[in-house]
């Protein structure tokens, strides 16, 4: 059980990467962005490619983070060049990239199994797979939150939080809004290109379909983690995020270990996710139903 556990959290702190930049385009953006079932299999694609030509796994993770970021760059100009609804130019993205994966990969998976990889090093040393995941995972996941965090605190980032909030409001202060959608969906896809890379590296293989169900996953995570652990602060939102995903990868672990149908992880997931997003309307039905049933009592 131990085990399980350890594997779940692992599991958790390398999604929890890919659940940052759904933050970035759900919560700052206001954007569902689609791109992202396509941008995972593309940083593992890319990852697992570059590691079977004795490239550096170091450096096949940063070129999976650039890739991501690309395909962030196409469906941000397919927004707001070519004026298509975001939905659909995530989509679009989410499509065209099956067809890349498949191009980079060669077939529908690539198998890493017994190279080098960023987790190696660690295990060679000693440490269990599961520890060296959670190390190098966690290592990376708190960097990339302080560096987020100083970047939304700059004029840059600021620019790109209040376009989410009021678009009209940063057009009339001279700032480019199309450019700042650019940006934020770049910057997401890459965190979720990067994390699809260290997670086909935890797992030694690359798959066309490992993306399938990434943004529902990406959308309980963050729903779990304001929930339990949010709060007012940026900062403290974004360490929810890391929480949430590991929160989420525990519950699924549980689930299984009591005898639950794999087949039936994504229905579980929808549901889970569709009664985090009602929870607020809920909690506002009730407080609606507490005064009346107070002013009847009266």
């Amino acid at each position: 059980m131990t085990q399980v556990l350890l594997g779940a959290v692992s599991l958790g702190i390398l999604w929890s990467i890919m659940t940052i930049g759904v933050y970035i385009t759900y919560r700052i953006l206001d954007i569902a962005d689609l791109s992202v079932e396509g941008t995972l299999p593309l940083g593992a694609a890319v990852a697992c490619f570059m590691i079977t030509r004795d490239i550096n796994p170091y450096l096949a993770s940063f070129c999976a983070l650039l890739a991501g970021c690309l395909a962030g760059l196409c469906t941000g100009l397919l927004h707001t060049k070519l004026k298509i609804p975001a939905l659909l130019s995530g989509i679009l993205t989410m499509i065209a990239l099956y067809s890349i994966n498949l191009r980079v990969m060669g077939a529908p998976n690539l198998s890493i199994l017994r190279m080098e990889t960023v987790f190696r090093p660690l295990a060679r040393a000693g440490m269990s797979n599961s520890a060296a995941i959670i190390t190098v995972g966690g290592v990376c996941a708190l960097l990339l939150i302080g560096i987020l965090y100083w970047f939304f605190g700059t004029e840059l980032g600021s620019a790109i939080r209040a376009t989410g909030n009021n678009q009209r409001m940063v057009r009339a202060q001279g700032i480019n809004t199309d450019t700042m959608k650019i940006l934020g969906l770049v910057i997401s896809n890459g965190l979720v290109g990067l994390s699809g890379a260290l997670i086909a590296q935890s797992q030694s293989f690359a798959d066309v379909q490992m993306g399938t169900g990434s943004i529902v996953i990406g959308l309980a995570s963050l729903i779990i983690g304001e929930v339990l652990f949010g709060g007012k602060s940026f900062f403290r939102r974004l360490v929810a995020l890391i929480l949430g995903a590991v929160v989420y990868r525990l519950i699924i672990a549980l689930v299984l270990e009591l005898g639950m149908n794999p087949n039936d992880l994504k229905l579980f997931t929808a549901i889970t996710v569709a009664l985090a997003l009602w929870l607020p309307q809920g909690r506002e039905l009730l407080r609606t139903f507490r005064k009346l049933l107070a002013k009847e009592g009266n």
